[in-house]
């Protein structure tokens, strides 16, 4: 760790959108095939780009930046995510084309055969179930549905081994354990992508649920709604959802569908428990254990720390609804969490519910609470203080704590998102375990073939450091986006073979990358500044509202609340329900709630980075 120098503070809070939007399954909260009706209302939103649209969209958004990581076509009829892959292909470059062996070229695989659907859109170009293939292996997969391939039993066509040069295979369906039921010829992938392609199967048969009675000819459907799948078939599934976890794969390209191409998202990569809450719902009703033992600590000026012990469950906990000051305010699978964006010297107060497979909640947990700090002793939160990109691999990034406490790194990550690309889809740098930087110190991460400045590191990757000059990197806590170097989905150069060093009047990190933060040195092997920041502020530049609501406890029907700046207003009785919304001014409001019985509710005010909350007590 590197000491930098002089140090004041300022308060502000910069947030990035989540990549599962935020509501997005607020209305899902039934069991078994409810549950599967709700998701069916939330992603039956589509806007349609057609099938000639998908070329496109496989040129940009289907690449290899998980194995090889070459950005050739991802194909997982030809992938082998083990060692090198028997051939690759170069978007449109190799697009098919006339195939006759494998590796001569690539088309689009629809998972569920577009003779199922008689190619009636939208079914034939949506994007969540074309993958893009090898053209010979496609073809040999023709129409046959996904199974268990007998190996006993394997089919035989002209031009093609079986297995594929990746193990694909082709065959009577093992008609024993958890396939038996069925002897039809089925096709099956390798294990790598058995669950992706479940999970392709489970979104189609919710997204077309109204449709795929008419479909019944199809082996793998059973002219029903609700269930969909054959039996056997449906045991195939569930196997493969649950031998195979979703990847950060199908997770990028569940984003780029939503974002960039048809508006609407697979639920069952989102949350895989929903798999298993429609499909093998059990009549559960016993709720979970109380989470234990929570506690709130290491307050900052806008952020506090919560710890709890796990709860138990008779079937499986999905996860904890974590209530700050008695309103909802976010989900977590994991027993820790850190709340942003809270006001300085505000006393708050939590506890949190586990919820189960069966949306089964449990009792809350104790309450507990913690005061954040005064704003006067640090910045919000780290930030990118120097990039360096040198001669061959002479490449660091910094990275610098000016919090007024020491941080500890485990629940930051950087991402890096190459050549454009409107995704973090290239590479994502966890910190090793343990680590932390200090307040008044930084990080830096450094290439391992680096000749320069070598005595400065902290850490070595050489991933995270591959970057190029118009490359977006994004650092992230919990998930959010707190500060950028270059444009998400923009390719031009913005530091080519330059060092960049954030000036000393910079107090924070931003979602949207800004030059003019930057100086920059043409010296690209510069070791001058790597290793120390240093930051002078004014702390007169706080300007964090001052917020006053009276009388409190009330006495008749109207409350006043001085604000210096305009914020939204929103109202929560004790239960949680919102009752009343308004805009304020800055100044002084009046604002009228007559039409509110006597009771306890929850004021929380905010704008467009922070938010306060307060208690009322009408009589």
């Amino acid at each position: 760790m590197k000491h930098y120098y002089i140090l004041f503070s300022v308060l502000c809070t910069n947030f990035g959108f989540s990549q599962i939007p935020n509501g997005y399954y607020n209305n899902a909260t039934g069991n078994g095939y409810v549950l599967k009706t709700q998701l069916y209302n939330i992603i039956n939103q589509q806007n349609d780009q057609g099938y000639s649209a998908i070329d496109g969209f496989f040129r940009n958004y289907d690449l290899d930046n998980y194995y090889e990581n070459n950005n050739t076509i991802l194909d997982i009829y030809s992938e082998n995510p083990e060692g090198q892959d028997p051939y690759n292909f170069t978007p449109f470059n190799d697009e098919c084309g006339n195939y006759s062996v494998e590796g001569d070229c690539y088309n689009k695989e629809h998972i569920i055969p577009k003779s199922v659907f008689n190619e009636n859109s939208p079914m034939q170009g949506d994007a969540h179930h074309l993958l893009p293939t090898d053209g010979r292996v496609n073809g040999f997969r023709g129409n046959f549905p996904m199974g268990r391939v007998d190996n006993n039993n394997l089919a035989s066509q002209s031009g093609i081994s079986n297995p594929t040069q990746n193990g694909s295979k082709l065959g009577d369906n093992l008609n024993s354990g958890y396939s038996s039921g069925y002897s039809g010829t089925v096709f099956e992938p390798i294990n790598e992508f058995k669950g992706d392609i479940a999970r392709i199967h489970f979104y189609f048969a919710t997204r077309y649920q109204n449709q795929v009675p008419n479909w019944s000819s199809y082996a793998m459907f059973n002219g029903t709604v609700d269930q969909v799948f054959n039996t056997t078939f449906l045991n195939i599934l569930l196997e493969w959802h649950n031998l195979d976890p979703v990847s950060q794969k199908e997770i990028d390209r569940n984003n780029a569908i939503y974002y960039e191409h048809q508006g609407n998202r697979n639920p069952f990569v989102d949350h895989p428990e929903y798999v298993n809450a429609v499909w093998n719902a059990e009549d559960d009703t016993e709720a979970p254990t109380a989470p234990s033992n929570l506690v709130a600590s290491n307050p900052t000026a806008n952020s506090i720390d919560l710890n709890w012990n796990a709860a138990t469950d008779n079937v499986g906990l999905i996860g904890y609804n974590v209530y700050k000051e008695g309103i909802f305010h976010s989900n977590v699978n994991t027993t820790s969490t850190t709340i942003i964006g809270l006001s300085p010297e505000t006393n708050f107060c939590f506890t949190v519910v586990a919820i189960d497979s069966s949306n089964n909640s449990s009792v809350s947990s104790n309450e507990a609470c913690e005061t954040t700090t005064n704003g006067s002793t640090g910045n919000a939160d780290l930030f990118f203080s120097e990039y360096m990109e040198g001669s061959s691999f002479n490449k660091a990034l910094e990275i610098s704590n000016f919090s007024g406490s020491t941080i500890n790194l485990s629940n930051y990550e950087l991402k890096l998102s190459s050549n454009g690309s409107s995704t973090w889809n290239s590479y994502n740098y966890s910190f090793p375990n343990n680590a932390s930087i200090e307040n008044t110190e930084v990080y830096v991460i450094m290439h391992g073939s680096a000749n320069v400045c070598t005595d400065v590191e902290d850490d070595l990757n050489n991933s995270i450091t591959g970057f190029n000059g118009n490359d977006a990197i994004g650092l992230f806590k919990n998930g959010v986006l707190i500060d950028i170097l270059g444009t998400l989905g923009n390719d031009s150069d913005y530091a080519k073979n330059i060092t960049l060093v954030r000036n000393t009047d910079v107090i924070e990190g931003s979602s949207i990358f800004d030059i003019n933060e930057w100086t920059t040195y043409d010296d690209t092997n510069t070791c001058d500044d790597l290793g120390s920041h240093t930051q002078t502020l004014d702390i007169s530049q706080n300007t964090n509202p001052v917020i006053k609501l009276y009388p409190n406890p009330l006495t008749g029907n109207t409350v006043y609340v001085d604000v210096l700046e305009k914020v939204d207003v929103e109202i929560y009785n004790i239960t949680g329900k919102k009752v009343f919304s308004y805009s304020l001014n800055p100044g002084t409001n009046l604002l009228p709630i007559n039409s509110l019985n006597s009771g306890i509710y929850i004021i929380q005010l905010h704008n467009f980075s922070k938010s306060w909350t307060r208690k009322i007590i009408k009589p």
